[in-house]
């Protein structure tokens, strides 16, 4: 009798323990992001906190849904098993041909949950898409690129790469902040969990989104499109800062690089390095003859926190390690940036010449 019931539960509970097992796998996955610095379920800005509303909306309807069939399953399996001895068989039970009511439930229901979970939709859409902007919202460009982020913050025109500095909204004062979303090259998608849902970059077209930090911190994210050879290395970090030093950092970024007099020895001589090897070709450094733009403007490197689209850390030992060698396993291989056969002195001279770009 128990092999027979175990039997029918586990031919009639597969699709059930298959979704079951979903569920866990998205719990699981969930419960990485976080542990990996993707708080998903930790907004601070309005459209994450739709998407998570709406997420748990979802969830919760389904799991209602799963729980219901589920113990109406097993409770039809348990309660109808056969109980006829070996070798015998019960008489067929009567059969029923159709139940206007229940056929009225299982059609009314789900069209009901389909209607509710429609509008919920729709809502979280229009709250996310948002496009009436406030005046004093901060316009930013970002493109795409393989495979390292550029911002042009538009009202000041201020360039920089790979780390996107924000400010932060209080009681006094909400600061959104409004992406123009571009690629330079092929189709990239922007993903900060903990400020907006992910929108694509499509070479040829603009999309937007918006977000509004309502807390002070670094805020990590990642390239959502497979995009190349270096994708998983394509990181985002965005800076929340109170407004004051926000501004503070706004008016650092749009001054040239420290001028050629200020520079001891070693910065020289890194400088010249610069400007007679290729470097200038790829790169900017406000106030000198560089104005390359296949790379990051570097006019003030020394003040980001990370390289390398946020590969690795922005201290002299990475630094030279980057330009010793910038297609090491470590480093980031499949990078566009070459390797230049810089001599050792002139990788030290060099590393201290950005490290004064601050």
């Amino acid at each position: 009798m128990w092999r027979g019931l175990w039997s029918s539960i586990r031919r009639r509970l597969g699709v059930s323990l298959i979704a079951l097992a979903g569920a866990a796998v998205c719990l699981l996955f969930s419960r990485m992001t976080l542990a990996e610095g993707f708080p998903v379920f930790e907004p601070v800005s309005p459209p994450a906190e739709s998407i998570r509303d709406l997420f748990i909306l979802v969830g919760a309807i389904s799991a209602g849904i799963f729980v219901v069939v589920g113990g109406m399953l097993v409770y039809c399996i348990v309660r109808f098993r056969s109980r006829a001895a070996a070798g015998q068989r019960e008489a067929e039970p009567p059969q029923l041909y159709g139940s206007s009511p229940i056929e009225v439930a299982w059609t009314v229901g789900p069209v009901l949950i389909v209607f509710v979970l429609f509008l919920v939709v729709i809502r979280t859409v229009f709250e996310v898409r948002r496009d009436d902007m406030p005046k004093d919202a901060l316009h930013v460009r970002v493109i795409g690129h393989q495979w390292w982020w550029e911002y042009e913050y538009l009202e000041s025109g201020v360039r920089t790469a790979n780390e996107l500095h924000i400010p932060v909204s209080d009681a006094d004062q909400a600061r959104a902040v409004f992406l123009e979303l571009e690629s330079a090259d092929v189709v990239h998608s922007y993903w900060v969990p903990q400020l907006a849902g992910k929108t694509d970059l499509i070479p040829g077209r603009k999309n937007t989104m918006w977000f509004e930090a309502q807390q002070a911190g670094v805020y990590d994210g990642q390239c959502a499109e497979y995009c190349g050879t270096q994708h998983a290395n394509m990181l985002i970090r965005v800076v929340a800062h109170p407004a004051n030093e926000f501004q503070k950092w706004l008016d650092d970024q749009k001054k040239d690089a420290a001028n050629e007099s200020t520079l001891d020895d070693a910065q020289r001589a890194g400088q010249r390095v610069f400007l007679t090897k290729t470097c200038f070709n790829c790169h900017t450094i406000r106030g000198t003859p560089a104005h390359g733009t296949v790379g990051p403007d570097l006019t003030h490197l020394a003040s980001r926190e990370t390289l390398a689209a946020g590969v690795i850390k922005n201290n002299r030992e990475q630094l030279t390690k980057w330009l010793a060698d910038p297609q090491a396993t470590d480093m980031k291989p499949g990078c566009n940036m070459p390797d230049l056969q810089l001599t050792k002195t002139e990788i030290a001279d060099l590393v201290s010449y950005l490290e004064s770009l601050k």
